[in-house]
């Protein structure tokens, strides 16, 4: 991923305890909101789009 537009989660707590998603077409980065100079993780994007459905369909076994 060259150009990366980050965008923090919706469900970010008020001491930014999250994580932020970087898309392009073909990848997905994520980083943690606390410590964005540590890296990131880079993530097919098929991949990450069946990750959020699970998430969204309750299927990942956490709970909010």
């Amino acid at each position: 991923m060259t150009t990366q537009t980050w965008r923090t989660s919706s469900y970010t707590a008020p001491d930014n305890n999250c994580v932020e998603v970087a898309r392009d077409t073909e990848h997905a980065a994520v980083r943690d909101t606390k410590n964005r100079h540590a890296g990131y993780l880079t993530f097919d994007s098929r991949a990450f789009t069946t990750f959020l459905a699970e998430v969204r369909a309750g299927r990942t076994g956490h709970s909010r």
